[in-house]
């Protein structure tokens, strides 16, 4: 009888002191993509999108009534756009010209997520808790949606604009407790005070995109006057009018005219026509691109139109206009015509 006590006093001990010894390993997946889609240069509201991660923690056998806990921080670096992460990230097109955005913790978008657990500003934080069973292990996962917004009223550039999260930029950092019996305690912090702690870079990647449109604004002309004559034409008639118009910086644009209301059908000569006694009579003129007057302005694309590229800001145009010599007193009267300007971007 003693004999046998002191055998179940001995197993007794060795159960007691068997140590905790598997290490708990968390790994991410994230949505590829976080797409702003198209966004408007100085737009009245934000634009905003999210950005779903999911983090799967395991642990090897145990024992039979083993348990983990754990608390992960998901840390979201500046991204290959920019180098800070506050007051904005941002991402840029492929002429360097940067547009904000911000990643956050929080639906109501008070809380910007940080790459440091408990930093200004700090990761995104999440807690499971799984038993792990002799044999098989176990595991648990968490999913965390980060809430994602361009601010309004940014004056920007058209293109398309992108940021990359991948390697230092995403790190995902944990700290877990166990225990053989009982539930365990999920750990107060993600990297201290607890059974163990690890950290992992390049835990996942993604990219954030957004697409400013090209875009023209108003425009405005002013009239050709070719003036009053008195008598005939014998020489040229030259004047000029201007065009002033607004696109946005990186907007590549061609400016169009037509050949006016009063040409012949099927040709490209421009006229003036003047009314009288419900006779039509006419004088012919042209637009120019150039000074020397030798490049004709008309409307088909990359032929015989001005192209150009906005900057932002009010851009002008000089029309070149011409009266060629007339043979002969024209009738007298006011003559006109009417230009329709085609702007394509």
């Amino acid at each position: 009888m003693r004999l046998l006590l002191a055998g179940m006093l001995l197993l007794a001990g060795l159960v007691a002191s068997l140590p905790v010894r598997a290490a708990a390993v968390c790994t991410a997946t994230a949505d590829a993509l976080l797409p702003f889609g198209n966004v408007n240069s100085g737009a009245a509201g934000p634009t905003s999108g999210t950005l779903n991660i999911t983090v799967t923690c395991t642990t090897a056998a145990l024992s039979l009534l083993a348990t983990t806990g754990v608390r992960v921080c998901v840390g979201i670096g500046s991204g290959t756009g920019g180098s800070t992460t506050t007051p904005w990230r941002t991402m840029v097109n492929g002429s360097g010209d940067t547009l904000n955005f911000q990643l956050y913790n929080t639906s109501n978008y008070s809380q910007v997520t940080g790459l440091v657990p408990r930093g200004v500003p700090p990761a995104q934080e999440l807690t499971m808790s799984y038993s792990v069973p002799l044999l098989t292990g176990g595991s648990g996962a968490q999913s965390v949606q980060l809430f994602a917004q361009i601010p309004a009223n940014q004056v920007l550039a058209s293109g398309s604009y992108g940021s990359t999260f991948s390697g230092a930029n995403v790190v995902l950092t944990w700290a877990w407790n166990e225990v053989l019996l009982g539930t365990a305690s999920v750990p107060a912090t993600c990297n201290g005070g607890a059974t163990g702690t690890n950290s992992s870079s390049a835990a996942f990647a993604f990219n954030t995109t957004a697409t400013v449109l090209p875009q023209c604004g108003s425009y405005l002309t002013t009239d050709l006057n070719f003036g009053t004559v008195t008598g005939g034409i014998p020489g040229n008639i030259d004047q000029t009018a201007t065009l002033a118009l607004t696109c946005l910086k990186r907007t590549a644009y061609q400016v169009g005219l037509d050949n006016g209301q009063n040409n012949p059908t099927l040709t490209t000569t421009r006229r003036m026509r003047t009314t009288i006694g419900g006779n039509n009579y006419y004088l012919p003129y042209e637009l120019y691109r150039d000074a020397a007057r030798s490049q004709r302005w008309g409307n088909t694309l990359a032929l015989d139109t001005v192209s150009g590229t906005g900057t932002g800001g009010a851009q002008t145009l000089n029309i070149f206009g011409r009266v060629p010599p007339v043979a002969g007193q024209p009738p007298a009267g006011t003559y006109n015509d009417l230009v329709q300007v085609t702007i394509t971007y």
